[in-house]
């Protein structure tokens, strides 16, 4: 089974079904619709869901859109600020969509 992380302070909001999209660089553009996914926390590897890939779309830094960060639970300048944190001066991104398919 693949394997994703989130930093901790995206669980509550992934178990809630609030955050049904994640924004990863090329390295994590690997992903295929129908893959599930055992997801835990950065943090320190712990386990807590698993999900369905729906759709990994590219998506430039510049064209994300307040309909991303209303997906990711967040206004669009927090988006920006997460995913500039994360990934510094990357401009190419991708877009997982996905749904948890056993929660905990």
């Amino acid at each position: 089974m693949k394997h994703i992380t989130f930093f901790e302070r995206f669980e509550a909001d992934i178990v809630a079904g609030k955050k049904v999209i994640t924004i990863r660089d090329d390295s994590e553009k690997d992903y295929q619709t129908g893959d599930v996914v055992r997801v835990a926390t950065f943090e320190d590897n712990r386990y807590f869901c698993t999900i369905e890939i729906e759709s990994v779309k590219p998506v430039g830094f510049s064209q994300l859109t307040e309909f991303h960060a209303q997906q990711e639970n967040m206004t669009l300048p927090e988006l920006k600020r997460v995913i500039d944190e994360i990934y510094p001066g990357v401009e190419e991104l991708y877009v997982l969509t996905f749904h948890i398919v056993n929660p905990r």
